[in-house]
């Protein structure tokens, strides 16, 4: 048991100690990835150009290599902690084996003594003296068996918690191996968009500017389509289906805020009156890389999901979710890379739900977050009249049914 006991605290010191080195080694890994971020968002804010699209594109793969690496680094960590967890489960293991054997000794013992009465033991001891020491031995015996118990029962209640942890572990262990998939997908994805790029374009800047200004006009048209549409949804809001405005009826759907573009009559809108039909910015718009987790404002029900780029590519959201909660609102969540969850399940605010991207019309990465009156909200299936468009399946609101959404998120 010794020697079990030893062998067991040297694989912990080992075990712990890669844990340690995985940690520094995921810490220089994420600064990398910050730095990378940093520079997306510095190529994001120059000119437009066929260099400065590929150079984007080409960070954003060496961040998504980054975010594989990384997630690959937890995933090292997350089986050493449980290897870590299942020495230390071993260990109790043994220590309850030990008292279990103490408990049993000491009920031998006890059982030894309690068969022999109080009188037997005064006539058997000869004296006072030793009548007394024979009586403290007994209740001495009774209160090693508490302890022997008392011991099992902490044991017991640290083996409990190693199990659950262990458990845990293993719960993250298969998050992050689903969220590695998931990032590979998208790497795969970016190359395929770089790879299409130079196709289209033949490395031309002439070619490509032709390109921005064509899907510019589309999306202008196919805003039209809609906006007619919308416009003819008349709605009254009832004030009463609506929670009172204010901080955290929502949650913010990405870790880190960056907000690029406000809701309504912004300084983009008002400048690009083409580009929003001169009805102002229906959401916000958050700054992210390609491939960030996007979580669920609210507990609720997703209504549907979408590609608008499969009728009319980069004219509209791109890909999207429509999710309605529980308290009279709807969330969209749109230019998404890649989307986890389907028409009709329930979702738990913070359940990461999609990942970031740059799909429909955007001019870079970010996530375009529309909050809507829900008896407002429905989706559409809507045939184009637009050149080279097909039937795009999006969500639509009457005017009214737009909120703004910093109305119900925390302040930032």
């Amino acid at each position: 048991m010794a020697g079990s006991s030893s062998a067991r605290a040297s694989e912990l010191d080992d075990l712990q100690n890669k844990i340690a080195s995985q940690k520094v080694e995921l810490q220089k890994l994420d600064q990398q990835i910050r730095d990378l971020s940093g520079k997306i968002t510095t190529t994001k804010q120059q000119s437009t150009s066929l260099k400065n699209q590929i150079a984007q594109l080409e960070l954003t793969r060496k961040k998504l290599a980054g975010d594989i690496t990384v997630t690959q680094k937890k995933i090292s960590i997350a089986n050493l902690a449980i290897k870590k967890l299942t020495v230390e489960i071993g260990q109790t293991l043994d220590e309850m084996d030990r008292r279990r054997m103490a408990l049993a000794n000491s009920m031998r013992r006890l059982n030894n003594e309690d068969s022999v009465g109080l009188l037997e033991l005064a006539l058997s001891s000869g004296s006072l003296s030793g009548f007394i020491d024979q009586t403290e031995s007994f209740y001495q015996l009774g209160g090693e068996l508490d302890k022997s118990i008392n011991g099992l029962k902490t044991q017991k209640i640290s083996l409990d918690g190693q199990q659950k942890k262990k458990v845990q572990e293993k719960n993250t262990l298969t998050s992050l191996q689903s969220q590695l998939s998931d990032q590979k997908q998208i790497a795969d994805q970016n190359k395929q968009q770089k790879n299409t790029l130079l196709t289209q374009t033949k490395s031309q800047e002439a070619t490509y500017t032709k390109m921005l200004n064509d899907s510019l006009v589309k999306k202008q048209e196919v805003e039209t389509e809609i906006s007619n549409i919308e416009s003819k949804i008349d709605i009254i809001i009832n004030p009463k289906s609506l929670p009172k405005t204010g901080t955290g009826i929502l949650s913010w759907p990405l870790a880190k805020i960056i907000i690029t573009q406000y809701f309504g009559n912004t300084a983009f809108s008002t400048k690009n009156p083409q580009v929003y039909n001169g009805k102002g910015h229906n959401g916000i718009d958050l700054g992210t890389p390609v491939g960030t987790p996007i979580k669920t404002a609210g507990d609720g029900t997703v209504l549907g999901t979408g590609n608008t780029d499969l009728a009319c590519a980069g004219a509209s959201y791109g890909k999207w979710v429509l999710i309605r909660h529980t308290n009279g609102l709807s969330t969209l969540y749109a230019h998404l890379s890649l989307i986890k969850v389907e028409s009709g399940q329930s979702v738990s605010t913070g359940d990461i739900i999609a990942y970031s991207g740059n799909t429909g019309y955007s001019t870079g990465p970010h996530l375009h977050f529309t909050v809507y009156a829900s008896e407002a909200v429905s989706i559409s299936s809507l045939k184009s009249k637009v050149r080279g468009c097909g039937t795009y399946i999006l969500p639509v609101s009457s005017y009214s049914g737009y909120l703004n959404p910093l109305s119900y998120l925390p302040s930032n």
